[in-house]
């Protein structure tokens, strides 16, 4: 059985079909990969699978649960947590307000949500020695680290990363990057939607490829970046 599977998903804005019959598999301990280009579907798929965005048609399966008319919050707490596109820090909140918002749905006490903030600092360094700093003043990549590390706060079974490389400069993609390579070594399952389809299909078990809200291709990290539509669409 799939950690997460997506069973023929539709999901509208009013009018719009933004996802048309979108299905695929997560497994326990993989990286999957969506790519596509703008407008394609991929952050709804993220934002579906997370309950802001609801479905009308299709099963979202979580571990066997079906959890496709689930409110976000319970999501959460079921163990799906997402680190968003733009980040969307709380940049009046300190660094260390920000990672404690990410365990809000927590019920465990005290100490076993102290020792998650010290697995995040130990993972990102720089949160610690920003952590009395306003979330609003930090950099670029300090805040994607800042909203990686909130939704780790949640202790998540499967980690959606949406756009993890945005607007960053290319090396501090890489150190973001291995960041994620770490993460999964370490057992978290991940699903990652990222336009820089070079470095995310290298990094990934699987891949799929989405075109305006249908996924279009699928295969191992390897097959997708060897195929010539992949390439001549997303590799330049």
């Amino acid at each position: 059985m799939a950690l997460l599977e997506v069973r023929d998903i539709h999901t509208y804005y009013g009018n719009i079909h933004a996802l048309r019959g979108i299905s695929f598999t997560v497994e326990q301990g993989e990286i999957v990969t969506l790519i596509g280009s703008n407008g394609a579907g991929k952050s709804t798929t993220l934002n579906t699978i997370c309950g802001i965005t609801p479905a009308r048609h299709g099963q979202i399966i979580l571990d066997g649960r079906d959890i496709t008319r689930t409110p976000p919050h319970e999501i959460v707490k079921l163990g799906v947590t997402q680190a968003p596109e733009g980040r969307r820090i709380f940049s009046r909140l300190t660094v260390y307000e920000n990672l404690l918002m990410g365990a809000f749905t927590r019920t465990d006490p005290r100490t076993e949500i102290e020792q998650t903030l010290e697995m995040v600092y130990e993972i990102f360094p720089r949160l610690k020695e920003r952590a009395r700093q306003m979330g609003g003043t930090l950099s670029g990549g300090e805040q994607q680290m800042l909203a990686i590390g909130r939704a780790l706060m949640a202790k998540p079974r499967i980690l959606l990363l949406d756009e993890p490389s945005m607007g960053l400069a290319p090396i501090l993609v890489q150190e973001i990057f291995s960041i994620i390579e770490r993460l999964n070594e370490s057992g978290t399952t991940i699903l990652l939607v990222e336009q820089n389809a070079q470095i995310a299909l290298s990094i990934c078990s699987r891949g799929y490829v989405i075109q305006t809200g249908e996924i279009v291709l699928a295969g191992t990290g390897k097959e997708l970046l060897e195929n010539e539509m992949v390439r001549e669409a997303y590799l330049g």
